[in-house]
């Protein structure tokens, strides 16, 4: 599993090469137990006290002057990761050693990670959408960091993926369980957040090209 401390970020190339091998032969990859327990619990504990200080926005859908709230599609609450906690800088330092291997590995000129928790109350969900659009894709690469201890079985909260090409055709099914790592692209792969019966918690993220245009990095679309 990744490796971290204080100053340094490191994969375990087993792990590693099976990501990539998996996000060239399917667009999509999950690993169970990926990311340290130990990081997962201090993210955890710091989304729960965002949530306690109603410290997280409603989450909407759309970008710029497009963006709406639409709880009949969208459920969540977030916060935007700002580098504020040594766990939040911990597990960016992982993401920015993702990032640079894949760039090695996959040559796809990744320029930044962006990321925000999310909270999903019960009953909540997110229907099937795309993370970006082909022609018009700056983010790239998808990522979920499930944050949930001894997620149970009849829980619900799962995020199913689906085929590139059979998009009504359920290829995983994800549980929420503390560890868990997904990633996937963002313009091939369709998604969707299933109700959840419990408060759910995770970290979405997003490796991104540079779309500047005019002068401005990765305008509003």
């Amino acid at each position: 599993m990744p490796h971290t401390d204080a100053h340094h970020a490191y994969w375990d190339d087993t792990q590693l090469s099976a990501l990539i091998d998996a996000l060239v032969a399917r667009g999509w990859y999950v690993g169970e137990r990926f990311i340290d327990s130990d990081l997962c619990r201090e993210l955890r504990d710091e989304l729960h006290m965002l949530h306690q200080r109603q410290a997280l926005q409603e989450a909407g859908i759309g970008r710029g002057d497009e963006r709406t709230l639409r709880r009949d599609i969208r459920g969540d609450a977030i916060h935007w990761l700002d580098r504020e906690s040594l766990a939040q800088r911990r597990y960016l330092a992982l993401m920015n050693e993702l990032q640079q291997q894949i760039n090695v590995a996959l040559y796809l000129g990744l320029f930044e990670f962006e990321a925000h928790f999310a909270h999903y109350p019960p009953g909540a969900f997110y229907r099937k959408h795309y993370d970006s659009f082909r022609g018009r894709a700056n983010r790239v690469v998808s990522t979920v960091l499930y944050l949930n201890a001894d997620w149970p079985a009849d829980g619900g909260g799962e995020m199913a993926l689906f085929d590139e090409y059979e998009t009504e055709r359920e290829v995983s099914r994800i549980r929420p369980e503390a560890g868990t790592f997904a990633c996937f692209l963002s313009d091939r792969i369709p998604h969707e957040v299933l109700p959840t019966r419990l408060p759910r918690t995770s970290i979405a993220g997003w490796f991104r090209r540079n779309a500047s245009l005019g002068g401005v990095v990765d305008p509003a679309h």
